[in-house]
């Protein structure tokens, strides 16, 4: 079973929860759960949240005469971030067989359809579209389903029902364009006593208690990797089930299609997120909806790497779909609005031109890289992770997009993706290592876990492989990354009869992976290394890893970062990335050091174990991954 897929805030029968409530000890109770799941208190919205709706759907539950019911509150998507706010697991009133009811709960007193797009709403708090509560709770369904081996049998034993305790039925009219089924249905306030038959037709007055175990025992079944999913994204059908920001930016791109077809309409849209927050997912789904729909699109991304990979996936039957997949600097001269849609991922890999040493003369201009794009087609959709910047030069943020498309008199829209489905879907890893980088918050802090992601210390490089290969012989997905540390020879000549080891620790040396665009020696080219099982044992850098995902990640830190007493200190001189030249100020090699680690270490879907060169570093990350052992050493002193 993967670490971390079925996580809760708090779990008790109705009647418990509603007594915890009356003596005000429920929120207390949430919010310490919380903390300690998520390393932050949780926002006054969701305290708000707890205070009024969790007593509204409890109020409903024993007027149902289901206090025996479970609630699994805050109950988290497996692999995912994503919380449904409550669970109910019972007994089916017919069947006698476990039953699942998935409630989202909405204080909202008022909502308004979106114009032109019935499954998006607005509210009159909030400045953007939300996802409709019908296809929230939906997808919530959908992905549960998907990922809970429990109800792999029994795929008719979950429901879905949106509360909106607070609502009038004419407060909410308009959304009611958006028919409901077993998967996702909405009641308000005026409907209640509907609500409590809805809820008697799935969940009988009797012990929900084994159905929650049942449920919280099952295994989680390993998310569907990117690229293995990719030719069947776009040649067939969707794949991947969008959740709540995710599924906000698919239907605002094709919102944004239908006006740009209607009125000659042209709008920008830029969606953010860290590492694994779905961005990729998002610009596949696009493409796929837009391919078979027949409309004009690309995906584009600065990435040799992630380029050649979705071409040789997705087009391995339909050679014709690897046209589909393009670069940056490809619409150089492309005719304004040529196309319907671009969708530039990984964008935080835009360049300030698109000119290098390759280009013609006549295309030589200092036309910026991101205004060709945006000109290229109606609406240019930009994904992207600020903290991945890593080369000087990279400069794809959502101000300098929001800026060029102000310059350009165009409409520009951000979607944030708070969610994360890599890393066990663990924000709270992903938030660890931002500390650990010092990119966010005041620094390194103890790893807490959370169940969702395993990590590990290695006091040697041979260790870390060692634990990477017995992982590979547990049929897990593996690789060994590093710091670009170590002089790369690129140049392979006939009589070499294996790879160069350039990477040396000690007496431990493996090579980097193949420069390049062929296989070498039994290893694979560059663009293939983080995809192609031969990659294992080749050490990857930080251009080929980026994009990518693997069950495992080894993650070598060498001397450019290293931890001094109480900071880390940044030695340029222990870099040998070529793209850092004179002209490449500390800062920004402090800065773009650190990033790439990040990338580095934001890679494993299952586990990360980190080895630092540096004897200091290395005591500094044991006393932050297992502070125990730390503890156990000194007794022994």
């Amino acid at each position: 079973m993967l670490p971390g897929g079925n996580s809760l805030l708090f779990r008790e029968s109705a009647a418990s929860v509603a007594a915890r409530n009356l003596e005000g000890s429920l929120s207390l109770h949430l919010m310490e759960n919380f903390k300690h799941a998520h390393g932050r208190n949780p926002g006054d919205s969701e305290v708000r949240s707890w205070k009024r709706s969790i007593p509204a759907l409890t109020g409903a539950l024993l007027d149902a005469g289901l206090g025996e019911v479970e609630m699994l509150i805050e109950y988290s998507l497996p692999l995912t971030s994503k919380r449904a706010d409550v669970l109910l697991a019972g007994v089916h009133p017919v069947t006698g067989e476990p039953s699942y009811v998935v409630v989202e709960l909405k204080q909202w007193s008022q909502a308004y359809a979106e114009e032109d797009d019935p499954l998006l709403c607005r509210i009159d708090a909030y400045p953007r579209p939300l996802l409709h509560p019908i296809e929230q709770v939906r997808g919530y369904v959908s992905y549960l389903l998907s990922f809970n081996g429990a109800l792999e049998r029994m795929p008719e034993s979950v429901a879905g029902v949106a509360f909106l305790h607070n609502a009038t039925e004419s407060g909410v009219s308009s959304l009611r364009e958006v028919s409901g089924d077993i998967q996702g249905s909405m009641y308000t306030a005026e409907q209640r006593g509907a609500f409590l038959d809805f809820l008697r037709s799935r969940l009988a007055p009797k012990s929900g208690a084994h159905s929650a175990d049942l449920l919280l025992q099952g295994k989680v079944r390993p998310s569907k990797q990117l690229m293995a999913v990719a030719a069947a994204e776009v040649r067939d059908r969707e794949q991947f089930v969008l959740l709540d920001e995710q599924r906000v930016a698919y239907e605002l791109v094709l919102s944004a299609v239908r006006k740009a077809k209607r009125s000659n309409h042209k709008q920008v849209v830029v969606v953010t997120g860290g590492p694994g927050s779905g961005k990729s997912v998002i610009a596949l789904s696009l493409l796929g909806e837009l391919y078979r729909r027949g409309v004009t699109a690309l995906h584009a991304t600065g990435s040799s790497s992630f380029t050649t990979t979705m071409r040789k996936v997705v087009g391995a039957r339909k050679p014709e779909v690897k046209k589909l997949f393009m670069y940056f600097n490809s619409f150089m001269d492309a005719e304004p609005n040529d196309l319907d849609v671009i969708i530039c991922d990984e964008s935080h890999r835009l360049r300030k031109t698109s000119a290098n040493r390759y280009t013609k003369a006549e295309l030589r201009t200092d036309r910026p890289q991101v205004a060709e794009l945006i000109e290229a087609a109606r609406v240019p959709v930009f994904l992207l992770d600020q903290h991945q910047v890593v080369r000087p030069g990279e400069m794809g943020t959502k101000e300098q997009i929001g800026a060029a498309a102000a310059a350009m008199g165009l409409d520009c829209v951000v979607v944030e993706l708070d969610s994360q489905f890599r890393c066990g879907g663990s924000d709270a890893y992903v938030k660890w290592v931002a500390s650990l980088l010092g990119l966010e918050s005041d620094g390194p802090v103890a790893w807490e876990p959370d169940g969702k992601v395993e990590l590990r210390t290695a006091e040697s490089p041979q260790e870390l492989e060692d634990f990477l290969v017995a992982k590979r012989a547990e049929k897990y997905g593996a690789r060994m990354t590093a710091g670009y540390c170590w002089k790369w020879t690129k140049k392979i000549t006939p009589e070499m009869s294996a790879l160069p080891t350039d990477v040396v620790i000690g007496d431990w040396a493996r090579p980097w992976n193949v420069y390049g665009d062929r296989s070498v020696l039994g290893a694979p080219q560059a663009a293939l290394w983080a995809t192609d099982p031969a990659g294992f044992g080749q050490v990857g850098c930080v251009y080929t890893a980026q994009g990518f995902e693997y069950d495992w990640s080894g993650v070598i830190m060498g001397p450019d970062l290293v931890w001094r007493t109480d900071r880390w200190v940044v030695d340029r001189t222990a870099s040998k990335d070529p793209v850092f030249t004179k002209a490449t100020s500390d800062d920004d090699v402090a800065r773009l050091i650190r990033n790439t680690y990040k990338v580095l270490l934001t890679r494993g879907m299952v586990g990360t174990i980190i080895y630092s060169t540096d004897p200091e570093t290395r005591e500094k990350l044991r006393s932050l991954v297992s502070p125990e052992a730390v503890a156990k050493d000194l007794a022994l002193v």
